[in-house]
């Protein structure tokens, strides 16, 4: 008890050296963890097993959403013009082609062009009809040169793939989609809304949540699509900085026949509506929830149970004047402590989980912001754990060592 007493006053715990001024509870708690360790371990385990859990759901939706607005996010454009009522970048309408002269006449718009994008059906025959394979894509028509605003880098960036694009009825896909399209890979088949269709090449990194992506020129998406020769779905531009393209989207908005938006805009919009669409934020907010609520009840327990077994040394202490408001600041840093050491363990685990994931095919996004969040939350828990183990001092009296 006199060591307790000692650590608690001077903020010296035997076997650790401490600057001066250290906070005393700071360094009882740390030492009693680690001589308590086998009893703080449960707890430390279960605030990483939420961290974890948090951390790579958070990042599995961030990259599953992430998906639906890569049309936007791999083009140039700094906007995006389109029918009015669009809530994601795939569910477009056609508008006339000739409104590109709208665009183009803002002052801060330095170039437009249009831009096809809108969902079809893929079918791949089989000898027999149950080895047919129909599968929902995106078909995604662009301008086909290295300066295209609409088309992604990695068609725009490769002009083998732009000449061989310009061939009528001939397709780019994902090389991860192979699968979903029952195609072995450059030079297969395939129709399209009764379209025949040839692979013509394969990119990497273009991975689709809904219909894999068809990448085409304008003219072969309008056939699949069965557009009009002077229909498009989107006018795209080019600002001469990218701050101006919000005044562009401002004047824009006195159309009202038309919808216009940033490309960070329309990026943000088309992953929140597939968010709330999909119900993905409710299923892995419940995920969520559930790990934190089982790294609570551990963490809470386990505080709550070395409090608890500690109950005749806390009796002492209170009787050589410690006081109570100062034992209970103890199991709070105790508490901090747990958090801390279960984050530390979590990190890596995360994002060997995320790598992992990513090989497989799954995009797990780790931002900075989402691993903050995900530490920030499960700290909040445990400092949580640590106010409900504080019950236990309610027994805690000075008369207790002598009954």
């Amino acid at each position: 008890m006199t060591r307790n007493l000692d650590l608690l006053r001077s903020g010296m715990p035997p076997g650790l050296s401490s600057p001066e001024g250290e906070n005393s509870s700071v360094s009882y708690s740390l030492t009693t963890i680690w001589y308590e360790r086998q009893r703080f371990l449960p707890a430390i385990l279960a605030v990483a097993f939420s961290a974890v859990l948090v951390a790579v759901q958070a990042g599995l939706v961030l990259g599953l959403l992430s998906m639906m607005s890569i049309p936007v996010d791999k083009a140039t454009a700094d906007v995006w013009v389109g029918h009015p009522g669009i809530r994601s970048v795939d569910l477009g309408r056609p508008i006339p082609e000739r409104w590109v002269v709208r665009v183009a006449a803002n002052p801060e718009v330095e170039r437009a062009e249009s831009a096809i994008l809108a969902f079809s059906l893929w079918t791949r025959p089989g000898q027999m009809s149950q080895t047919t394979i129909s599968e929902v894509c995106t078909v995604v028509g662009t301008r086909l040169d290295p300066q295209s605003l609409a088309a992604a880098e990695a068609i725009r960036s490769n002009r083998e793939i732009l000449a061989q694009l310009s061939e009528i009825g001939t397709v780019v896909v994902d090389e991860s989609e192979l699968g979903r399209l029952g195609i072995r890979g450059v030079g297969d088949t395939a129709d399209v809304y009764g379209v025949h269709v040839r692979v013509v090449g394969l990119v990497n990194g273009y991975k689709s949540l809904g219909g894999p992506y068809l990448f085409c020129s304008l003219e072969t998406a309008r056939a699949l699509l069965h557009y009009q020769p002077d229909e498009v779905t989107y006018l795209v531009a080019k600002t001469h900085t990218p701050e101006a393209a919000a005044k562009v989207v401002s004047r824009m908005g006195g159309y009202s026949r038309l919808a216009a938006f940033t490309a960070d805009e329309f990026s943000t919009q088309s992953r929140m509506h597939w968010l709330i669409a999909t119900k993905a934020g409710i299923t892995v907010g419940f995920t969520a929830l559930l790990g934190l609520l089982v790294g609570a009840v551990v963490t809470s327990q386990t505080l709550y149970a070395a409090t608890a077994a500690s109950q005749r040394e806390f009796a002492t202490l209170r009787a050589m004047g410690i006081p109570k408001w100062r034992l209970k600041i103890s199991v709070l840093v105790q508490s901090c402590w747990v958090g801390l050491f279960g984050i530390i363990i979590a990190a890596p685990i995360a994002i060997l989980l995320a790598e992992g994931a990513n090989l497989m095919g799954t995009s797990v996004r780790l931002h900075p912001i989402i691993l903050a969040l995900a530490a920030g939350v499960t700290m909040s828990m445990a400092v949580g754990s640590g106010l409900a183990a504080l019950r236990s001092f309610q027994s805690v009296d000075p008369a207790h060592n002598i009954r």
